[in-house]
């Protein structure tokens, strides 16, 4: 069930970005062939619209959009039809436009969530400034410390803390983020803890250890008092915005720390997800609630657009970086180089794909 929900949210996310793609392409009067749902071999056509094809394919992870002439390898053919110009003949405004729709288009996706969530229910720090009141406020796991005895004893983000206790059977009364950080510091062995995963209840007995953390003893986990906020749809859009804005810019500033950390040589890629790494994660988020995946699908579609934006071929980011330089030398750039790039990007991402998936498999052991 959890892969069939991944495919459903990759296939969402993958047919939103293209949709930006085609409607910026429509709008700039640029021709576009095929509106693909899926990826081919080709099952069937649905149909033809403004010289548009819509297609439905087999391999069900999303779709794409085949826009004429943006290809640089493309043969410069007469127009087929009168639905259209082709990409490179429109200004390199419209091309920028175009080719930054779907990013767009991802992130509006995301802006369209987080209002959703804000008006059906939302997990939310009972400290938001989003001006309502949060309801059932409980004492939450919301980040994990990696190789750390809560991660090796199975706690995870989302866990909502019930009981606390040393091995002398007492426990801490009206658990807060503070409280609890002060018996586990104050603890001489082992501790329990009963957390609500979902609708289940669990147990785990977990040792403190020192030295994680200079002169105190932790479990390894960041705790917040979390409960449902719900907002009128007026004011949900607005919070919804500020939330994508917000989450839009620690993206932008963690990626770019990242991409700066390999380019120095200290890359590290533990803090990066996979497709199988995020397989596991949509099936936490789906066993947490429809709000949880809600905001998990929002948070993908956000790293998305981020993503695509990096200036590497292959990616809208690299197409992009062509078209600013053909704006600045006003001239175009040349076939074969573009394809020789797109072609090593490609190969890249690959590779790096590849080996991500390799770390995800491993933390599966």
């Amino acid at each position: 069930m959890t892969l069939i929900i991944f495919i459903i949210i990759l296939g969402v996310l993958v047919l939103v970005h293209e949709l930006g793609h085609f409607l910026a392409a429509k709008k700039a009067g640029v021709r576009v062939d095929e509106f693909g749902f899926g990826y081919p071999p080709r099952a069937l056509v649905l149909g033809e619209k403004w010289g548009t094809k819509f297609s439905l394919n087999w391999i069900p992870f999303g779709g794409f959009v085949k826009i004429f002439g943006e290809n640089y390898d493309e043969p410069r053919k007469p127009l087929e039809n009168s639905f259209g110009f082709r990409f490179t003949e429109v200004s390199k405004k419209w091309q920028a436009v175009i080719l930054a729709g779907g990013v767009t288009f991802n992130i509006l996706f995301a802006w369209v969530l987080f209002s959703i969530g804000l008006v059906v229910g939302l997990p939310t720090s009972v400290d938001n400034n989003f001006g309502g009141e949060v309801k059932n406020p409980a004492l939450t796991i919301i980040d994990i410390r990696p190789d750390s005895p809560a991660e090796n004893a199975g706690l995870k983000a989302g866990d909502k803390i019930k009981n606390v206790s040393d091995v002398n059977g007492q426990k801490i009364e009206n658990s807060t983020p503070e409280s609890v950080s002060d018996f586990v510091d104050k603890s001489s062995d082992r501790i329990s803890l009963e957390v609500e995963r979902g609708d289940k209840i669990l147990n785990f007995e977990i040792v403190p250890q020192s030295g994680l953390v200079e002169g105190k003893k932790i479990i390894g986990i960041n705790m917040d008092m979390v409960g449902t906020l719900s907002l009128p749809i007026h004011k949900a859009f607005i919070e919804g915005g500020k939330v994508t804005w917000n989450i839009l810019d620690m993206t932008v500033f963690g990626i770019f720390n990242l991409i700066k950390d390999a380019l120095k040589g200290e890359g590290d890629l533990s803090s990066i997800t996979g497709p199988v790494g995020i397989v596991g994660l949509v099936g936490d988020a789906s066993r947490l609630g429809f709000t949880y995946l809600l905001t998990f699908t929002a948070l993908i579609s956000i790293n998305l657009a981020v993503v695509n934006l990096i200036p590497i071929p292959a990616l809208d980011g690299g197409r992009l970086l062509f078209v600013a330089i053909e704006s600045i030398t006003r001239r175009p750039i040349n076939p074969k180089f573009a394809q020789t790039t797109n072609t090593i990007g490609f190969a890249l991402l690959i590779t790096l794909m590849l080996i991500v998936t390799y770390r995800d498999i491993l933390k599966l052991f």
